[in-house]
């Protein structure tokens, strides 16, 4: 399984970044992105059902991250809006292959992060 994440950098708070995950080596259900900040735990922030139909964010991104998903690719995008510095962080793309009922408990896979900073 491999999850190939891309899109990470550096950005001034208020401005946008787009990342980018390609799934090979599975079958997802739901794919999504999680996060770990700096001195903090993992956390999850976003999740899509396998037909696209169906997002669940977490409070701190709500309103301001957008997934979407093509699921002929196995590629989920992440386009983050207004960010700001509590933004920074390494960013995970994720993958359950066996459920896409949203919110999950847990994930199956984590892949390797990308990084975000975002600068006052």
């Amino acid at each position: 399984v491999q999850l190939q994440a891309s899109g990470g950098g550096s950005v001034q708070a208020g401005g946008s970044l787009r990342l980018s995950c390609t799934a090979s080596g599975i079958s997802s259900y739901a794919m999504g992105w999680g996060r770990q900040a700096p001195g903090k735990e993992r956390e999850f922030i976003v999740g899509i059902s396998r037909d696209g139909g169906t997002a669940y964010y977490a409070d701190s991104v709500k309103g301001r991250f957008t997934i979407s998903r093509d699921d002929a690719k196995n590629t989920v995008h992440l386009e983050m809006n207004n960010l700001d510095v509590a933004d920074t962080a390494v960013y995970y793309c994720i993958d359950e292959p066996d459920s896409d009922y949203l919110p999950l408990a847990e994930w199956k896979f984590w892949g390797q992060g990308t990084l975000v900073t975002v600068s006052s």
